[in-house]
């Protein structure tokens, strides 16, 4: 009697669990057309962040491609649906850092999703993010230089 009693809780201990199992998240493909590449040297470094990791180093998805001048395309695979803000720069050097001047302006093209401004500082989250629901999409956005040539060729 006990037994069975304790069979049936786990049988319907196991059945609820599958009842209240979460759906799965949408994985998607997300293209990042940056603009205004200044030349072919390097690649250009794409960050998709969610909100606790923008403007860090540490964003879990992540894309590169090799610079061209004017547009570079950077694919995202397997990016799930959220609420997300890119950061980009272009490693002309390929150190695979933000080169930095004086008072911390960036040496090599950076830029943010949906253009968000770059004035006395990086710009804010609200700014920056956009929503990505899991299917194939497409955002662009424009490199900021503030600082001349820093590539090979400049050095």
């Amino acid at each position: 009697m006990i037994q069975s009693r304790r069979v049936r809780a786990a049988i319907a201990l196991g059945i609820g669990c599958l009842g209240i199992a979460a759906a799965p998240v949408p994985l998607g493909t997300l293209t990042v057309q940056v603009g205004n590449v200044r030349n072919s040297t390097g690649i250009v470094h794409v960050d998709i962040c969610p909100e606790n990791q923008f403007l860090k180093d540490d964003c879990p998805y992540v894309g590169n491609a090799p610079a061209h001048a004017g547009i570079t395309t950077v694919v995202i695979h397997n990016l799930p649906a959220g609420h997300y803000a890119a950061q980009i720069f272009h490693d002309e050097n390929r150190n695979k850092k933000v080169d930095r001047a004086l008072f911390g302006i960036p040496r090599e093209g950076v830029g943010f999703s949906n253009d968000a401004r770059i004035s006395f500082g990086p710009p804010k989250w609200a700014d920056a993010k956009f929503s990505f629901n899991g299917e194939a999409q497409t955002i662009g956005l424009k490199t900021r230089y503030f600082m001349g040539a820093s590539g090979p060729a400049a050095r």
